[in-house]
């Protein structure tokens, strides 16, 4: 609590010397005449009025636009000068204020994707004319509305409902279905959202185009390929015996080495192409994940001539809901990569498969070369290699995390990856909740 300025107590000091100067006026005054109460009452009635009149003009003066007050006497003097003071800075910050807020409306107005401020129930405070653009939102009626029942799509109007966090949903564009929106939904302030609205339409032009090359690329390829393997493989069985081959056997072995890997790699994109044409379409089961993941265990043990010990902490009686193919292809692929990249006679892999809170998880940790941070958020990309010659040797394709991610998007799963260069890796898939199923005990 501040203490008041010298002025100040000095303003009051002679107040109330004149206030008592008045009462002792108007007492002595009464005396002579025989009514001194009579007297001393009218002086306070009088004194009463004058602050009152005071009262008022200030009122009056706070409630208008103007800015030079009304003329007081003694302390109100001093109160008018300093509300005066308070209402040039107030007007100050105001203009301040109002500047800033022009400035930001003007610059968001001026970025090419839409802005869209709402508030705490989802209602549209403010957007940008992009946004308007993008989202077919009209000003000045749609402001007030809720953005869950302009925009229809369920995702967006559950997310909009539960306050979260979007971090990145396509959408088709209510203008255009065939149009494509990436939405995000940034929570700040006091329960506000900005949602930001891009137009990826090309960009998924660009990206559909791609898909059909390497499908129809890879199509192409795998018949004369199939053509090429068979004759290599005749080859080598006459490089095998003593015939006119039998000085051509190392490269002839490695040609159906490279004509199998090629094999793989196209085997490999044409199952990326389909998972990104098919989308959703395929059938959803209930899946019994603990009988999956033993089955492909103990396939890797019986394929694996090396001395790997595979430790597995699975959950009984936890099922999944999803399409059996593609969960099948991101755990055998997680497998396979621990296995491939854990040399040595003491690797060790330990696969978990558990139920927390907020999901169902699956990982699969080793004690390999590790990975440098630098590379984990690229892994995903499709032939992005961290050591371009060992995968190769190892018979990698540079797709497996690819199909991987693409398999876990249309489970709305996320991969996370841990790892620590020297010490090991840890790749972790983390399921919805609401795709776990529990058996009840028999």
């Amino acid at each position: 609590m501040s203490m008041p300025s010298a002025g100040t107590a000095r303003t009051w000091r002679r107040e109330l010397v004149v206030v008592a100067l008045w009462l002792a006026l108007c007492t002595l005054t009464g005396l002579m005449v025989g009514y001194a109460l009579l007297a001393l009452l009218f002086g306070v009635s009088a004194y009463l009025a004058v602050h009152l009149t005071y009262a008022y003009q200030l009122h009056r003066w706070l409630a208008s636009d103007r800015i030079e007050p009304s003329e007081g006497m003694g302390v109100w003097q001093e109160i008018y000068t300093e509300l005066y003071r308070l209402k040039q800075r107030n007007r100050k910050r105001k203009k301040r204020l109002k500047s800033i807020v022009h400035e930001f409306q003007a610059s968001t107005a001026a970025l090419p994707d839409g802005a869209v401020v709402l508030d705490s129930q989802g209602r549209i405070v403010w957007f940008n004319e992009a946004a308007g653009a993008l989202m077919a939102l009209r000003s000045p009626q749609d402001l007030g509305q809720r953005l869950a029942n302009l925009l229809r799509h369920p995702r967006v109007s559950s997310h909009l409902i539960k306050a979260e966090h979007i971090g990145e949903l396509e959408v088709p564009s209510p203008v255009n279905e065939e149009d494509t929106l990436l939405l995000r939904l940034i929570p700040y302030g006091n329960n506000q959202r900005l949602l930001i609205a891009r137009d990826i339409s090309e960009q998924k032009r660009l990206e559909h185009t791609r898909r059909d090359f390497v499908a129809n690329a890879s199509h192409e390829l795998r018949t004369p390929l199939t053509v090429l393997r068979g004759y290599l493989e005749m080859m080598e069985e006459e490089a095998g015996s003593d015939g006119a081959l039998a000085g051509w056997q190392a490269p002839i072995r490695e040609m159906g080495e490279q004509s199998r890997r090629m094999n793989r790699i196209i085997e490999s994109l044409l199952k990326l192409a389909r998972l990104e044409s098919e989308g959703l379409q395929q059938r959803q089961e209930r899946i019994d994940i603990p009988k999956m993941i033993q089955s492909l265990v103990d396939d890797i043990r019986r394929a694996n001539s090396t001395s790997h010990e595979i430790v597995m902490d699975i959950e009984p009686g936890l099922d999944l809901y999803g399409r059996p193919g593609e969960l099948e292809s991101v755990f055998s692929n997680l497998l396979s990569n621990a296995v491939r990249y854990t040399t040595g006679d003491a690797g060790t892999i330990h696969v978990r498969w558990w139920r927390e809170d907020e999901a169902a998880c699956f990982s699969v940790t080793d004690n390999g070369p590790g990975i440098e941070a630098s590379h984990l958020p690229r892994l995903t990309e499709r032939f992005y290699r961290v050591d371009p010659g060992r995968q190769a040797s190892s018979g990698g394709t540079g797709l497996g995390l690819a199909i991987v991610k693409h398999c876990l998007e249309h489970h709305e799963a996320e991969l996370h990856i841990d790892s620590e260069p020297g010490v090991g890796s840890t790749f972790t898939c983390r399921f919805p909740v609401q795709r776990a199923l529990e058996r009840q005990a028999a």
